[in-house]
């Protein structure tokens, strides 16, 4: 582990092998509100930062009631699907 002071902060960083082997160390660091940047052998690739309280546009609800299918019955689809040539299109956009 090494750390960085930086005003007035610390900024922890780990390798990947020891953020591994002590993962809930760090954890509990980052839940006081410390940063931890991850790096694969001497290059940052990764920083575990705290969550802010607010869930960043997202609207947290209960489920909706599920409408359950009768038993048995299959799903059918309203017009035919070609999967593959989907999957194909949508890595030939990649």
């Amino acid at each position: 582990m090494m750390t960085r002071y930086g005003h007035n902060k610390v900024m922890k960083s780990a390798k990947v092998s020891e953020l591994k082997a002590k993962l809930s160390g760090y954890l509990s660091d980052v839940r006081r509100g410390e940063t931890v940047t991850v790096c694969d052998r001497q290059t940052p690739i990764a920083r575990l930062v705290p969550l802010d309280d607010r869930p960043d546009g997202f609207d947290v609800r209960e489920p909706a009631e599920s409408r359950a299918l009768p038993d048995g019955l299959p799903i059918r689809l309203r017009k035919r699907v070609d999967v593959v040539a989907l999957l194909r299109e949508e890595r030939d956009q990649r």
